[in-house]
């Protein structure tokens, strides 16, 4: 599933810590529109200016897990924007409906039921989330069908397709395309090649969704 994260590295013993984000989960704690931040890895400092080195101090040597990750806590809780940003309220609330329906219902319905043109909600989506709801909503069908799809056993793909929200398998195909750069069939025959570890995602799911 599509989301953000932030992780603080420290050396001593080679150890990661980190926050995970819900699509819209970071607006509240940077001070740049999401959509500058998608598809890019940065280091933290990029946006918190001199936030790694002041943390990492705080963590010191010894620091335990469950103390590094209150010192993170703090960190994101001294950032919390209050109020909160502007136009996030109608993301929350238009994303609930998208993830509901495992990104089913139409992008038109979404606006009108929040009272607002489909390009007022386009633009708070891309400031918030960093993609336009429709693409939010086909990132969270096509996790719907991947969860589906069980490499161990045949699968159906027009049915899985349908079930999934697709017009039809053509419809599918291409957004397998699109998302993995194979074709269904060579995405099966990859996941039976490389099954993913026991109890992982997305052989046993399910993904972080809402």
């Amino acid at each position: 599933m599509w989301t953000r994260r932030f992780v603080v590295e420290y050396p001593a013993r080679v150890r990661l810590v980190g926050a995970h984000f819900k699509p819209w989960g970071m607006s509240p704690f940077v001070g740049v529109p999401a959509s500058e931040l998608r598809d890019r890895w940065l280091p933290v400092d990029t946006v918190w200016q001199r936030s790694v080195d002041r943390i990492r101090n705080q963590i010191g040597d010894t620091a335990s897990a469950t103390e590094t990750l209150r010192v993170l806590e703090a960190e994101l809780l001294s950032r919390l924007a209050e109020p909160p940003p502007r136009g996030l309220d109608l993301v929350l609330h238009a994303g609930r409906r998208l993830v509901a329906s495992g990104g089913a219902v139409p992008v038109g319905a979404l606006a009108s039921g929040a009272g607002v043109s489909g390009n007022h909600l386009a633009a708070q989506f891309q400031a918030h989330a960093g993609v336009t709801p429709k693409r939010l909503a086909r990132i969270y069908r096509f996790a719907r069908l991947i969860l589906s799809v069980d490499a161990r056993c045949p699968t159906g793909w027009p049915d899985l397709a349908h079930t999934a929200g697709y017009f039809d398998q053509a419809h599918c195909s291409r957004e397998f395309k699109d998302f993995t750069g194979h074709t269904p069939t060579e995405y099966l025959a990859l996941r039976r090649r490389f099954p993913a570890a026991p109890e992982f995602p997305p052989d046993a799911g399910p993904m972080p969704a809402d």
